[in-house]
């Protein structure tokens, strides 16, 4: 007998760290990052206004980690679609560890902000990126073990290339369900 499930997340928040891009044994990219997303309400009884910010940790695989890695930084605020998993590990003093993270399967950016910090419009050609259907699942020389090796430079000196169409699909904004 089969059951249905789904296992799916969409986050829209701000970048709380630069990407950091690595690669695996087999060659494979993997760029980890933290995103922020904030909540606010009113107490029922007409209270004072209270605010919560959640902090999620967002793993991409392959081609869509490479693309992370070259236009994402800390500030930026971007829409991450993707599914949850738990991963578990022995550490290196022994002691089991767990971590819950969002594997990132789509992914566009939401603001024209450039790296200096400064916000301004995309300059012509540049358009907002959306990366979907890319393959983002785990090489199978990953999926018992902990981290990936070979860590990359986090900024690059100069402004990353636009992604061709050709190469990603495009999430449009009235897409999403809210």
């Amino acid at each position: 007998m089969s059951s249905r499930s789904l296992n799916k997340v969409m986050l829209i928040g701000n970048l709380t760290r630069d990407v950091e891009v690595r690669y695996t044994p087999s060659g494979t990219a993997v760029a980890t990052f933290g995103l922020a997303t904030n909540r606010s309400w009113t107490s029922g009884d007409g209270g004072e206004r209270q605010e919560e910010t959640q902090f999620h940790r967002i793993v991409a695989w392959s081609k869509l980690a490479e693309i992370c890695g070259q236009l994402l930084f800390k500030g930026r605020k971007i829409f991450i679609e993707g599914r949850l998993q738990t991963r578990k590990w022995s550490g290196q003093d022994g002691a089991q560890r767990e971590t819950t993270e969002i594997v990132a399967e789509n992914m566009m950016i939401l603001d024209t902000r450039q790296r200096d910090g400064q916000a301004g419009a995309p300059a012509e050609g540049d358009d907002f990126v959306g990366v979907d259907e890319l393959s983002q699942e785990p090489p199978s020389d990953m999926e018992s073990a902990g981290e990936p090796t070979k860590k990359t430079t986090k900024k690059p000196a100069e402004k990353p290339a636009p992604v061709e169409e050709s190469e990603t699909g495009e999430i449009n904004v009235e897409d999403i369900p809210f």
